[in-house]
């Protein structure tokens, strides 16, 4: 079952580095505005875009599996039939990150083989209020 609980919730927002797959460059969309909160807030923001260089003066990267380094939480900002692939590019790094997938972001058969595989995951919830609302 996806972690639903402040408790485990609150763990997961303690984490640092975040991978953001679909991150935007677009001012006012969520995919840009939501990452750019989690930079103000502390965390170690990485944007997955394969259209762009750079967002927030930070290197984007063309996809997950070129993230260089460990990475806490993969973030995703990408259409549910997208999901499947991210998780299985997620479960094949060495990072063991918890997979966070955003509101209105779903997927219950790439959620049961990432849980299978050990990995916590957060699915259909936005980052920004869940951390306005726990982290303090």
């Amino acid at each position: 079952m996806p972690v639903t609980d402040g408790d485990g919730l609150r763990e997961i927002l303690e984490l640092e580095r975040v991978a953001v797959v679909g991150c935007s460059a677009s001012a006012g969309k969520a995919a840009h505005d939501i990452p750019k909160y989690l930079l103000e807030q502390g965390y170690d923001v990485v944007p997955v875009n394969p259209f762009a260089d750079e967002i927030f003066g930070r290197e984007a990267y063309d996809s997950l599996a070129e993230v260089p380094g460990d990475v806490d939480i993969v973030d995703v900002f990408r259409p549910s039939e997208e999901v499947s692939d991210i998780v299985d590019t997620a479960l094949e790094r060495d990072d063991d990150a918890v997979i966070w997938l955003q509101l209105g972001i779903h997927d219950d058969d790439a959620v049961e083989r990432a849980e299978r595989a050990g990995r916590r995951v957060v699915q259909d919830r936005c980052m920004k209020p869940t951390h306005q609302r726990l982290a303090n």
